[in-house]
């Protein structure tokens, strides 16, 4: 791999870290606050994506990018007043059965609203192209060009450009990222749901509507994961399966990180989205890689079945080996206080 391909692998892998990051932090949220693993989180960012795509055809991306993120909070806050309060009289397992209830519900409607297709949801064309290009121009080293490098120096050197619309999803993901900060650490708002974590009946009787701060946190949470399908949705693909596809994922990311740890959420992203991302250009055996420790298979030995995958055929599996890696060395996970 080129040290150009390397870099934007890099880049690619922590994009793609913090679209996870801004997926698992209101299930973080929630976790954290109210004990509820909600199953229906990853559906929230399905959610948010269809509805910017609506949202855009009429008003644009920009309007989109908040209205769509408002819409999916609202229908939080609505299904935990409505649902999921009254579920949780029942206990763990009722809130789990109704979260998946709704999982499968959203999906049904989305089908049934916008169909089984893919939705054309392009970003706007201030982010369509690269953000910046780097340039391997041989003994002169790589430069970094803003935006597209023209197509004559590209015809003499290696570029490698790097798109637009991930730049754009990390400024998000760190601007949400500082916001949340800023809401738990420099706001009355923020100090009484860190209090209601550990002493809700003290809250309670210091005069604060706990329940109201559980819908509160319940539509925040709903509402980073409808940011995200936005932003997702425009970067990579809208289509039903797209909640399938990245929400055990993100259950992964949470568990890793320890149940309801935002920073062990923010480090676990970031930690899966350069592994996976990096496995997945990566060229060389799982064999190869024994070899170069120092471990040699012959071809009748039964690992070698295993060993001559590529590592960018595992590279799926990856998180999960972490997951399983991390629950034998740290069942709390990298930064977790809380049992799960």
């Amino acid at each position: 791999m080129t040290p150009e391909a390397l870099i934007v692998s890099l880049l690619n892998g922590l994009s793609y870290g913090l679209l996870l990051f801004m997926l698992s932090a209101g299930l973080t949220l929630v976790f954290g606050l109210m004990g509820v693993l909600n199953f229906a989180h990853a559906s929230f960012y399905m959610l948010g994506a269809y509805l910017g795509y609506t949202v855009a055809q009429g008003a644009g991306f920009w309007p989109a990018l908040i209205a769509a993120p408002l819409l999916v909070a609202l229908l939080g806050a609505v299904f935990e007043q409505q649902v999921l309060r009254r579920a949780h009289r029942f206990g763990a397992l009722a809130e789990l059965l109704v979260t998946f209830g709704l999982a499968i519900v959203v999906l049904e409607f989305v089908q049934l609203a916008w169909g089984r297709s893919v939705l054309d949801f392009s970003p706007p064309a201030l982010l369509q192209g690269p953000a910046f290009t780097l340039v391997d121009a041989g003994d002169a080293g790589l430069r970094l060009l803003a935006g597209a490098a023209p197509a004559a120096l590209c015809a003499a050197a290696s570029c490698t450009p790097f798109p637009a619309t991930r730049a754009f999803m990390a400024l998000v993901a760190l601007l949400m990222l500082l916001l949340l900060w800023l809401l738990a650490t420099r706001t009355r708002a923020g100090l009484v749901i860190q209090a209601a974590l550990t002493h809700p009946q003290m809250v309670q009787a210091l005069g604060h509507d706990v329940p109201r701060t559980f819908a509160w946190v319940f539509a925040l949470g709903c509402g980073l994961a409808g940011l995200a399908g936005v932003v997702g949705g425009s970067t990579f693909v809208t289509e039903p399966a797209m909640a399938a596809a990245l929400g055990p994922i993100v259950f992964v990311v949470v568990v890793v990180g320890g149940l309801g740890s935002l920073g062990g959420a923010f480090v676990a992203s970031i930690l899966i989205g350069l592994v996976q991302t990096l496995a997945v250009g990566a060229d060389v055996s799982l064999a190869g890689l024994a070899q170069a420790a120092g471990w040699v298979v012959a071809p009748q030995d039964p690992a070698w079945l295993l060993l001559r995958l590529k590592v960018s055929q595992v590279a799926p599996l990856l998180p999960y080996l972490l997951l399983v890696g991390v629950l034998i060395v740290r069942p709390r996970g990298l930064l977790g206080r809380r049992e799960g």
